[in-house]
Protein backbone atom coordinates (compact mmCIF):
# COMPACT_ATOMS: atom_id res chain seq x y z
CA UNK A 1 0.00 0.00 0.00
CA UNK A 2 1.04 3.17 -0.80
CA UNK A 3 2.32 5.59 1.89
CA UNK A 4 0.02 8.45 0.70
CA UNK A 5 -2.77 6.16 1.27
CA UNK A 6 -2.33 5.61 4.55
CA UNK A 7 -1.78 9.44 5.07
CA UNK A 8 -5.49 10.15 3.47
CA UNK A 9 -6.88 7.39 5.64
CA UNK A 10 -7.94 9.49 8.23
CA UNK A 11 -10.17 11.86 5.75
CA UNK A 12 -13.71 11.44 5.65
CA UNK A 13 -14.31 10.19 2.10
CA UNK A 14 -11.96 7.75 2.75
CA UNK A 15 -14.00 6.06 6.22
CA UNK A 16 -16.80 6.76 3.90
CA UNK A 17 -15.52 4.19 1.29
CA UNK A 18 -13.93 1.78 3.47
CA UNK A 19 -17.25 1.80 5.47
CA UNK A 20 -19.19 0.75 2.13
CA UNK A 21 -16.54 -1.94 1.56
CA UNK A 22 -16.88 -3.48 4.85
CA UNK A 23 -20.52 -3.19 5.12
CA UNK A 24 -20.90 -4.84 2.01
CA UNK A 25 -18.63 -7.80 2.97
CA UNK A 26 -20.26 -7.98 6.34
CA UNK A 27 -23.88 -7.93 4.29
CA UNK A 28 -22.43 -11.25 2.09
CA UNK A 29 -20.77 -12.81 5.38
CA UNK A 30 -24.57 -13.24 6.94
CA UNK A 31 -25.86 -14.55 3.56
CA UNK A 32 -23.40 -16.89 3.19
CA UNK A 33 -24.27 -18.22 6.69
CA UNK A 34 -25.32 -21.91 6.62
CA UNK A 35 -28.95 -22.34 6.93
CA UNK A 36 -28.88 -24.15 10.18
CA UNK A 37 -26.80 -21.49 11.41
CA UNK A 38 -29.43 -18.29 10.17
CA UNK A 39 -31.87 -20.25 12.36
CA UNK A 40 -30.29 -20.89 15.50
CA UNK A 41 -29.82 -16.96 15.51
CA UNK A 42 -32.40 -14.68 15.14
CA UNK A 43 -29.91 -11.73 14.88
CA UNK A 44 -29.06 -11.86 11.36
CA UNK A 45 -32.77 -11.59 10.48
CA UNK A 46 -32.51 -15.43 9.09
CA UNK A 47 -35.73 -15.00 6.59
CA UNK A 48 -34.91 -11.87 5.62
CA UNK A 49 -31.68 -13.44 4.54
CA UNK A 50 -32.47 -16.67 3.30
CA UNK A 51 -35.30 -15.02 0.90
CA UNK A 52 -32.24 -12.70 -0.24
CA UNK A 53 -30.35 -15.31 -1.37
CA UNK A 54 -32.89 -17.49 -3.73
CA UNK A 55 -34.88 -16.53 -6.36
CA UNK A 56 -38.51 -16.40 -6.87
CA UNK A 57 -40.07 -16.32 -10.48
CA UNK A 58 -41.45 -12.65 -9.83
CA UNK A 59 -40.72 -8.60 -10.23
CA UNK A 60 -39.68 -9.06 -6.70
CA UNK A 61 -37.34 -11.70 -7.29
CA UNK A 62 -34.81 -9.35 -9.52
CA UNK A 63 -35.26 -6.37 -7.20
CA UNK A 64 -33.76 -8.62 -4.59
CA UNK A 65 -31.49 -10.09 -7.20
CA UNK A 66 -30.22 -6.58 -8.43
CA UNK A 67 -29.97 -5.94 -4.39
CA UNK A 68 -27.45 -8.97 -4.10
CA UNK A 69 -25.70 -8.25 -6.95
CA UNK A 70 -25.11 -4.42 -6.22
CA UNK A 71 -23.30 -5.71 -2.79
CA UNK A 72 -21.42 -8.03 -4.17
CA UNK A 73 -19.84 -6.07 -7.06
CA UNK A 74 -19.50 -2.86 -3.90
CA UNK A 75 -17.53 -5.46 -1.99
CA UNK A 76 -15.66 -6.83 -4.83
CA UNK A 77 -15.04 -4.21 -7.23
CA UNK A 78 -14.56 -1.19 -4.73
CA UNK A 79 -10.75 -2.74 -3.57
CA UNK A 80 -10.02 -2.59 -7.18
CA UNK A 81 -10.76 1.04 -7.54
CA UNK A 82 -7.95 1.83 -4.55
CA UNK A 83 -5.52 2.36 -6.59
CA UNK A 84 -7.25 4.91 -9.16
CA UNK A 85 -9.59 6.64 -6.19
CA UNK A 86 -6.19 7.17 -4.42
CA UNK A 87 -4.41 8.78 -7.06
CA UNK A 88 -7.94 11.02 -7.78
CA UNK A 89 -7.47 12.17 -4.53
CA UNK A 90 -4.13 13.20 -5.14
CA UNK A 91 -4.91 15.43 -7.95
CA UNK A 92 -5.13 19.02 -7.33
CA UNK A 93 -8.34 20.56 -8.01
CA UNK A 94 -9.79 16.95 -6.74
CA UNK A 95 -11.59 18.39 -3.60
CA UNK A 96 -14.82 17.40 -2.75
CA UNK A 97 -15.10 15.92 -5.89
CA UNK A 98 -14.44 12.69 -4.36
CA UNK A 99 -18.29 11.32 -3.34
CA UNK A 100 -18.95 12.24 -7.07
CA UNK A 101 -16.49 10.38 -8.34
CA UNK A 102 -16.93 6.98 -6.52
CA UNK A 103 -20.84 7.55 -7.17
CA UNK A 104 -20.30 7.69 -10.88
CA UNK A 105 -18.18 4.72 -10.53
CA UNK A 106 -20.94 2.70 -8.14
CA UNK A 107 -23.50 3.83 -10.38
CA UNK A 108 -21.89 1.77 -13.69
CA UNK A 109 -21.61 -1.21 -11.30
CA UNK A 110 -25.82 -0.92 -10.49
CA UNK A 111 -26.75 -1.00 -13.87
CA UNK A 112 -24.37 -4.61 -14.15
CA UNK A 113 -26.03 -6.04 -11.14
CA UNK A 114 -29.76 -5.06 -12.68
CA UNK A 115 -28.57 -7.22 -15.69
CA UNK A 116 -26.60 -10.31 -13.85
CA UNK A 117 -29.95 -10.33 -12.02
CA UNK A 118 -32.22 -10.50 -15.23
CA UNK A 119 -29.25 -12.75 -16.53
CA UNK A 120 -29.80 -15.25 -13.15
CA UNK A 121 -33.41 -15.29 -13.53
CA UNK A 122 -33.46 -16.31 -17.16
CA UNK A 123 -30.93 -19.20 -16.30
CA UNK A 124 -32.40 -20.62 -13.55
CA UNK A 125 -35.89 -20.42 -15.37
CA UNK A 126 -34.11 -22.49 -17.74
CA UNK A 127 -33.22 -25.27 -15.63
CA UNK A 128 -29.23 -23.85 -15.54
CA UNK A 129 -29.00 -22.45 -11.79
CA UNK A 130 -30.20 -23.56 -8.55
CA UNK A 131 -32.74 -21.18 -6.56
CA UNK A 132 -29.52 -20.13 -4.96
CA UNK A 133 -27.69 -19.55 -8.06
CA UNK A 134 -24.93 -21.76 -8.60
CA UNK A 135 -24.71 -23.46 -12.22
CA UNK A 136 -26.63 -26.91 -12.00
CA UNK A 137 -25.25 -27.73 -16.01
CA UNK A 138 -21.69 -28.70 -16.95
CA UNK A 139 -22.30 -27.10 -20.20
CA UNK A 140 -22.78 -23.74 -18.39
CA UNK A 141 -20.11 -24.05 -15.93
CA UNK A 142 -17.61 -25.12 -18.45
CA UNK A 143 -18.66 -22.12 -21.23
CA UNK A 144 -18.23 -19.52 -18.45
CA UNK A 145 -15.02 -20.75 -17.87
CA UNK A 146 -13.84 -20.74 -21.10
CA UNK A 147 -15.47 -17.54 -22.32
CA UNK A 148 -13.61 -15.69 -19.41
CA UNK A 149 -10.22 -17.15 -19.82
CA UNK A 150 -10.54 -16.48 -23.66
CA UNK A 151 -11.52 -12.90 -22.56
CA UNK A 152 -8.12 -12.12 -21.02
CA UNK A 153 -6.47 -12.77 -24.49
CA UNK A 154 -9.13 -10.20 -25.99
CA UNK A 155 -8.02 -6.91 -27.28
CA UNK A 156 -10.62 -5.29 -25.40
CA UNK A 157 -9.76 -6.70 -22.26
CA UNK A 158 -6.02 -5.65 -22.26
CA UNK A 159 -7.39 -2.09 -23.39
CA UNK A 160 -9.35 -1.53 -20.86
CA UNK A 161 -7.13 -3.30 -17.57
CA UNK A 162 -4.31 -0.80 -19.63
CA UNK A 163 -6.01 2.00 -18.11
CA UNK A 164 -6.71 0.79 -14.68
CA UNK A 165 -2.85 0.27 -14.41
CA UNK A 166 -2.58 3.60 -15.50
CA UNK A 167 -5.31 6.08 -13.59
CA UNK A 168 -3.33 8.91 -13.42
CA UNK A 169 -3.06 9.16 -17.83
CA UNK A 170 -6.99 8.25 -17.55
CA UNK A 171 -7.74 11.58 -15.56
CA UNK A 172 -5.98 13.83 -17.71
CA UNK A 173 -7.49 12.43 -20.05
CA UNK A 174 -10.87 13.18 -19.35
CA UNK A 175 -10.28 15.44 -16.78
CA UNK A 176 -12.81 18.00 -18.63
CA UNK A 177 -15.55 15.62 -18.50
CA UNK A 178 -16.14 16.53 -14.49
CA UNK A 179 -15.81 14.09 -11.56
CA UNK A 180 -19.08 12.23 -12.35
CA UNK A 181 -18.93 11.21 -15.85
CA UNK A 182 -15.14 10.57 -15.09
CA UNK A 183 -16.23 7.84 -12.05
CA UNK A 184 -18.48 6.85 -14.99
CA UNK A 185 -15.73 5.81 -17.79
CA UNK A 186 -13.73 4.36 -14.93
CA UNK A 187 -16.81 1.84 -13.83
CA UNK A 188 -17.08 1.38 -17.33
CA UNK A 189 -13.17 0.38 -18.20
CA UNK A 190 -13.41 -1.30 -14.74
CA UNK A 191 -16.57 -3.46 -16.16
CA UNK A 192 -14.80 -4.40 -19.26
CA UNK A 193 -11.94 -6.00 -17.27
CA UNK A 194 -13.71 -7.73 -14.84
CA UNK A 195 -17.33 -8.44 -15.95
CA UNK A 196 -16.16 -12.22 -17.34
CA UNK A 197 -14.83 -12.86 -14.06
CA UNK A 198 -17.61 -11.58 -12.34
CA UNK A 199 -19.80 -13.77 -14.29
CA UNK A 200 -17.96 -16.74 -12.89
CA UNK A 201 -20.00 -16.57 -9.80
CA UNK A 202 -22.54 -18.75 -11.32
CA UNK A 203 -20.13 -21.48 -11.37
CA UNK A 204 -18.22 -21.21 -8.17
CA UNK A 205 -21.17 -19.76 -5.98
CA UNK A 206 -23.00 -16.38 -5.93
CA UNK A 207 -22.87 -16.54 -2.22
CA UNK A 208 -19.53 -18.20 -2.13
CA UNK A 209 -17.66 -16.10 0.45
CA UNK A 210 -14.47 -18.33 -0.69
CA UNK A 211 -15.29 -17.68 -4.31
CA UNK A 212 -16.00 -13.73 -3.45
CA UNK A 213 -12.40 -13.41 -1.78
CA UNK A 214 -10.32 -15.09 -4.73
CA UNK A 215 -11.89 -13.30 -7.14
CA UNK A 216 -11.50 -9.85 -5.56
CA UNK A 217 -7.65 -10.60 -5.11
CA UNK A 218 -7.08 -12.04 -8.59
CA UNK A 219 -9.09 -8.77 -9.94
CA UNK A 220 -6.84 -6.38 -7.41
CA UNK A 221 -3.82 -8.37 -8.07
CA UNK A 222 -4.34 -7.91 -12.01
CA UNK A 223 -4.83 -4.46 -11.95
CA UNK A 224 -1.45 -3.49 -10.34
CA UNK A 225 1.30 -1.97 -13.11
CA UNK A 226 3.78 -5.01 -12.23
CA UNK A 227 2.26 -7.66 -11.32
CA UNK A 228 -0.96 -7.47 -13.27
CA UNK A 229 1.06 -7.72 -16.63
CA UNK A 230 2.16 -11.70 -15.73
CA UNK A 231 -1.22 -12.39 -14.20
CA UNK A 232 -3.23 -11.70 -17.18
CA UNK A 233 -2.55 -14.55 -19.72
CA UNK A 234 -1.82 -17.39 -17.16
CA UNK A 235 -4.98 -16.44 -15.63
CA UNK A 236 -6.85 -17.04 -19.04
CA UNK A 237 -5.03 -20.48 -19.71
CA UNK A 238 -5.88 -21.80 -16.23
CA UNK A 239 -9.88 -20.90 -17.31
CA UNK A 240 -9.33 -22.37 -20.54
CA UNK A 241 -7.92 -25.17 -19.34
CA UNK A 242 -10.44 -25.74 -15.87
CA UNK A 243 -13.60 -25.50 -18.53
CA UNK A 244 -12.48 -27.44 -20.70
CA UNK A 245 -11.78 -29.93 -17.35
CA UNK A 246 -15.17 -29.35 -16.51
CA UNK A 247 -17.08 -30.50 -19.57
CA UNK A 248 -14.93 -33.87 -20.14
CA UNK A 249 -15.04 -34.79 -16.55
CA UNK A 250 -17.66 -33.25 -15.65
Amino acid sequence: MRAEWIRGMGAPHWLVLFGIVLAGWAALYLMAIPAELRELSQIYGAQFWADLCRVTPDAAGVLKLTAMWALMSAAMMLPTALPAFATFDDLPGSRGDFGRLVGGYLAVWLVFSALAAVAQMALWRLGLLDQTGLSVSVVLSGGLLVLAGAYQFSAFKAACVRKCRAPFAFFMQHWSDGPWRMGVRLGAVCLGCCWALMLLAFVGGVMSLAFMGLATVLMVFEKLPDLGAWLTRPLGVALIGAGVAVVIFG
